[in-house]
């Protein structure tokens, strides 16, 4: 409830905030959608013209008590794992024959959620496991978040059959490696080949995709992969698009081996006339990008072949492809996002932390390359719509604007960093305040600019862990001493012995310049006495312009 009611009322300031939206925003349709199917008497009434059944309370509690296929097929619909296993049980034991086509469909939904009840919408844990699914895919490794038990009710329907098919062998092997059960699943195989029943395109991308786990040398996986190949050549089954994309993830792991099947693996695709999708691009991507040769080039090429083309998802891996922009390549930079913007491809640029990278390599590659002004316009245009900077795209912009001489947007950039959540990060607060206090400006932007140190100074009063520097607290003192406002400025100067730092010499003898500006002898004594508190060795010279500038009585002397 917390949760939804921060993402309904505030939108979203900074990226884990957009997370946080997003994800309530889910977890408000999750439970909207538990209540409805739950709660069905409540929603007898369709308003709807046309109907929109998607819209109406689905059938979720069982219906049919009796022992038979029938109820079994409805537990199986309904995604009842174990009460379909019991089900199944309890019809061998009366004696009744379960169709083959019932069998199928039993195998496939227990080595689908891997013998258990799989978590339904609405229910706690759906959120975490969708989560869990994410940063699972993210990592670029299928690890699994449930393991295939030994001897689990699968395995054991699978081999009380009298007689076990291509589709019973089909579910088993590809249920074993989608939950991490590698070498029970070749060894299912093997089993397969003995009883010669042939396998089916399935089997062999789930274990071309398992090769690399079951092989340690870069040269025995492929092999094996080669061999799988092999086998489907024999066996007349035609490669579809998920063959080649496996073949070409597994190749991500066998070393400088991908280098050269990777480009092979592409063009037997084509002369198949199998289009690529955006996985085995990345695939490509990923095995040239690492090996650190010739990637510009290919990318380069890769986009040629790209261009202008609108892409749909075909395969999972699609929507978790984040193209890598650090090569400082702006032309490049730029095909990238004008195929980002052809028809809806944005949609496959993946979930909020990937379109978070992809956006934040290409706003750090325009702030490098790009004149001050598209950078502006980009940034108008992404932020917060597409992109929430962190840290580091922030102080990316302000880098680009102390190149172009662009510091009179600083404060409204100021505004924008509170906004974004960003005004906490010490590092960032120093690099603002020091471009700020880098050169003198006019009286007007020199009063912003002490608007800004003023509202820097609160935060760090303000926020907890944010402790000073000895250049933040001095960047902030210059700022309002060329301001003209020397009260606060002085009520700086103290807080260095507060928080046990130590001013400058130019500090001191800019502030001492400001004293004898306004003829305020009084406090440039005070100015001496503090910088002996410091023991500076500054403090001589101090008192000797204090001396010889100002009209001290004989205790001042």
């Amino acid at each position: 409830h917390h949760r939804l009611l921060s993402a309904s009322f505030a939108p979203p300031t900074s990226s884990d905030c957009g997370k946080l939206y997003s994800l309530a925003q889910d977890s408000g349709r999750s439970a909207a959608r538990y209540f409805v199917n739950n709660h069905p008497k409540f929603f007898t009434k369709d308003f709807a013209e046309p109907h929109i059944p998607c819209l109406m309370p689905e059938t979720v509690s069982l219906l049919l008590e009796e022992v038979s296929e029938e109820a079994l097929k409805e537990r199986i619909t309904l995604r009842k794992v174990t009460a379909a296993v019991d089900m199944y049980d309890q019809l061998l034991q009366t004696g009744t024959a379960v169709s083959m086509e019932t069998t199928h469909e039993l195998l496939d939904l227990i080595c689908l959620y891997c013998d258990r009840n799989p978590v339904q919408e609405g229910e706690a844990g759906a959120e975490e496991e969708k989560e869990g699914r994410r940063m699972t895919s993210r990592r670029g490794a299928d690890v699994p978040r449930l393991s295939w038990t030994e001897n689990n009710n699968a395995e054991r329907i699978f081999y009380l059959l009298p007689e076990r098919d291509t589709r019973c062998y089909s579910a088993v092997i590809r249920g074993m490696v989608k939950h991490g059960a590698y070498a029970k699943a070749f060894s299912v195989y093997s089993d397969m080949l003995n009883n010669r029943t042939p396998g089916d395109v399935h089997i062999f991308n789930a274990l071309i995709s398992a090769a690399p786990e079951v092989r340690d040398g870069y040269s025995e996986r492929w092999d094996l992969i080669s061999e799988l190949l092999n086998h489907m050549k024999q066996q007349e089954i035609h490669p579809n698009l998920l063959t080649f994309n496996s073949v070409l993830k597994s190749l991500r792991q066998c070393g400088s081996l991908a280098r050269s099947y990777s480009p092979q693996t592409l063009n037997e695709m084509k002369a198949l006339g199998i289009a690529p999708s955006l996985a085995s691009y990345d695939h490509i991507l990923a095995v040239f990008y690492k090996s650190g040769t010739a990637n510009s080039d290919v990318l380069q090429n890769l986009m040629t072949e790209l261009e202008g083309q609108s892409f749909t998802c075909v395969d999972p891996d699609d929507g978790e492809s984040v193209c890598c922009l650090d090569n400082k390549d702006l032309e490049l930079g730029y095909r990238v996002q004008s195929l980002v913007e052809v028809g809806e491809n944005w949609r496959l640029l993946g979930d909020s932390v990937q379109l978070s990278i992809y956006y934040g390599r290409f706003f750090n590659l325009l702030c490098m390359m790009e004149d001050v002004d598209v950078v502006l316009r980009w940034y108008k245009q992404m932020v917060p719509s597409l992109y929430y900077p962190n840290a580091q795209g922030m102080k990316h912009l302000l880098q680009a604007l102390d190149t172009d001489g662009r510091l009179d947007l600083l404060p409204d950039i100021w505004t924008d960093m509170k906004t974004l959540g960003l005004y906490n990060r010490a590092d960032l607060l120093e690099q603002l305040l020091g471009l700020m206090a880098g050169e003198e400006h006019s009286p007007e932007l020199q009063e912003a600019f002490a608007v800004c140190a003023l509202d820097v100074k609160s935060v760090f009063e303000e926020k907890a862990g944010l402790e000073w520097s000895a250049s933040s607290l001095s960047h902030v003192t210059t700022l309002l001493l060329r301001a003209s406002k020397a009260q606060q400025a002085w009520d700086m100067l103290k807080l260095f012995k507060a928080h046990n730092r130590i001013p400058s010499e130019a500090l001191l003898n800019s502030f001492l310049s400001v004293c004898q500006r306004d003829g305020a002898s009084e406090r440039a004594v005070e100015l001496v006495q503090l910088s002996a508190a410091f023991c500076l060795t500054s403090t001589s010279g101090l008192a000797s312009r204090a001396l010889a500038e100002f009209d001290l009585n004989q205790e001042q002397r």
